[in-house]
């Protein structure tokens, strides 16, 4: 879809936008594919019109692959079949960041079962991972059985499936709400092998509540979150890593950070950064997933991929918009608690 940024402005107020491309499935595809050199690809369906091959042509700067990308052809104004448009600003100290969704009859929201050859993808093509989450899954009826298909496909070819709770009161709203988000998502979580969320995520899209846990998220107790992760990954149990970052915002500037992952019975804890200054907070979720998930296929410790979750999605947000800007070099360099001295 496509980012509209008004920059330092409101979206109510502002006179002009920044254009990004930007999703939660593409936005870990291109951290994977630029800051971690891994070979990527994004299944989507756009409408063909020239907002569609502006998406196109970002996704093209971004270097992941679009080779499932489906063309739908655009009846002129968009009644049958449009682009998704997410306006969003990122907020600055006490005003809080703010979304506005404009995805209704989207060409990806009428994707059907039957209308990708998944198992080409994974049987054929040899794709190792496959992520979608509950943004997807929220955005019309057809598309968690178009999530299910696919999980079902990576399963059989042996490739592993994670899946980010990405919960969106907005998105869940008209269709039922958080019941409606919590039944969905878990129907989907028996073909997941890795479940990723923050803080507030188990609890609204999955149903499985954090004891002392306030309303403002600011006491974020480690030991709670365990016991949650124990009880999901016990519910579950197809589920081999549950993993979640950890968000006190205290400001729309200036965060707490942390991160934690769940593998094997074991707790594994990325160190918390206190008062981090963020830029802009639009994906930083999915750059810990695309660090979390780089570790995992690169055959690290749990202990190491997850401090290179947190330490990938700490250094997405100090840039604007959806995607990762930064290099392994200096994700390698956050994980050591190097200080930021210029590089000449």
């Amino acid at each position: 879809m496509l980012r509209l940024d008004p920059g330092d402005e409101r979206i109510s107020t502002t006179r002009h936008f920044r254009a990004w491309e930007g999703g939660g499935e593409y936005n870990v595809a291109r951290g994977l594919m630029r800051c971690f050199a891994m070979d990527t690809a994004i299944v989507t369906a756009l409408a063909d019109n020239a907002v569609g091959r502006l998406v196109e042509d970002l996704m093209l700067q971004g270097g992941v692959s679009q080779k499932y990308v489906r063309w739908v052809p655009f009846d002129g104004v968009g009644r049958t079949v449009r682009n998704g448009l997410n306006f969003t600003e990122r907020g600055f100290g006490i005003r809080a960041p703010l979304g506005c969704s404009d995805r209704g009859h989207t060409a990806i929201s009428q994707l059907k079962p039957g209308e990708i050859d998944w198992d080409t993808i994974f049987s054929k093509d040899g794709a190792r991972w496959f992520h979608t989450g509950g943004i997807f899954a929220a955005l019309s009826e057809t598309a968690p059985l178009v999530a299910q298909e696919a999980m079902q496909a990576a399963k059989r070819a042996g490739a592993i499936v994670s899946y980010d709770l990405n919960y969106r009161p907005s998105l869940w709203k008209s269709i039922g709400g958080k019941s409606k988000a919590q039944e969905t998502n878990r129907r989907l979580a028996q073909f997941v092998d890795v479940m990723l969320g923050n803080e507030e995520d188990f609890t609204a899209a999955l149903g499985f509540e954090v004891s002392g846990l306030d309303e403002h998220h600011s006491k974020l107790d480690p030991t709670n979150f365990k016991r949650m992760m124990e009880r999901v990954a016990k519910e579950i149990p197809s589920l081999a890593v549950v993993a979640t970052t950890l968000r006190h915002a205290k400001t729309a500037t200036l965060n707490d950070w942390g991160a934690m992952c769940y593998y094997d019975g074991d707790l594994y804890h990325a160190r918390v950064r206190e008062n981090l200054e963020i830029y802009d907070r639009v994906g930083g979720g999915d750059s810990f997933a695309s660090g979390l998930i780089y570790g995992f296929l690169s055959g690290k410790e749990p202990e190491w991929a997850v401090e290179c979750g947190a330490a990938h999605g700490a250094l997405a947000m100090t840039t604007p918009g959806d995607t990762t800007m930064a290099t392994l070099e200096e994700v390698l360099q956050a994980m050591k608690a190097q200080t930021a001295r210029i590089a000449r």
